[in-house]
């Protein structure tokens, strides 16, 4: 991406992500040198910030905790503080290269930010999909305004680092492999299709917008390998097909912040 930035002399930012596996140290040191090799070669001019992690509590909470277990409980404090050794390694790696104000945070699902993990980073990038909250397309946009409210900007509030929050991901299935999987829950108004999709589109892009809510929209276009793998609607978030054709939508025209 930041050599595609700098042929093209796009006006463009990005975060750059350290994906970390639970219980395996390779793909995180790994990563890292090819950060900072691409911190060497290309600057930070048009880095954001770093990502450290992406649904690393999750996917720990999910493995060795039970059903009912929380971020917020004893697993999902040993999550966060094996996360937030990743994020001082990180911090440690960039200021030997001369960047220490570059902003470091961290990806996660919506609801597994503690304020353990809030505490030591600079911004959260927060998955928040109401699909998987059994709502219909036309309660979407407001479900996911309040749950980001709630669950994310006023928590980080009450912190004396404030961290940045940002929706990283939001969006509508349009097609499910499987009829199981095809409707969120919520019965009429809630099958995955594009119709719906272009309501969630029209209600939520342009109250986010106005409200100057930070967001990323999941997602560009369909993606194969994740269908074959998972099945359901994970392959089919896209505005675009994978042949990178614009679905039957019509995107939003309205300002941003």
């Amino acid at each position: 991406m930041l050599e595609a930035i700098k042929q093209t002399k796009v006006n463009m930012m990005v975060y750059v992500a350290l994906y970390i596996v639970v219980d395996d140290d390779t793909a995180y040191q790994r990563q890292k040198l090819s950060l900072q090799n691409a911190i060497q070669t290309y600057g930070v001019d048009h880095i954001e910030g770093v990502t450290v992690g992406n649904e690393f509590m999750l996917n720990y909470i999910t493995e060795y905790g039970g059903p009912n277990d929380t971020a917020d409980g004893t697993v999902g404090l040993r999550a966060s503080g094996l996360l937030k050794e990743k994020i001082s390694d990180t911090r440690t790696m960039l200021q030997s290269l001369g960047y220490p104000n570059l902003p470091v945070g961290s990806a996660d699902a919506g609801s597994y930010f503690n304020t353990d993990l809030l505490s030591a980073i600079d911004f959260g990038l927060s998955n928040i999909h109401a699909w998987f909250a059994h709502t219909t397309a036309a309660q979407a946009a407001n479900w996911t305004n309040e749950f980001f409210e709630e669950n994310n900007v006023q928590p980080a509030a009450l912190l004396s680092n404030h961290p940045k929050m940002v929706i990283a991901e939001t969006g509508w299935p349009t097609h499910s492999n499987g009829t199981a999987d095809s409707n969120s829950g919520a019965g009429v108004g809630g099958e995955a299709s594009v119709a719906n999709l272009q309501v969630f589109l029209d209600s939520f892009i342009c109250q986010a917008n106005t409200a100057g809510t930070p967001y990323f929209f999941f997602e560009y276009t369909d993606v194969p390998w994740k269908d074959m793998r998972y099945g359901g609607v994970e392959g089919f978030w896209g505005m675009f097909n994978s042949s990178k054709q614009l679905k039957a939508l019509t995107l939003p025209d309205c300002s941003h912040q």
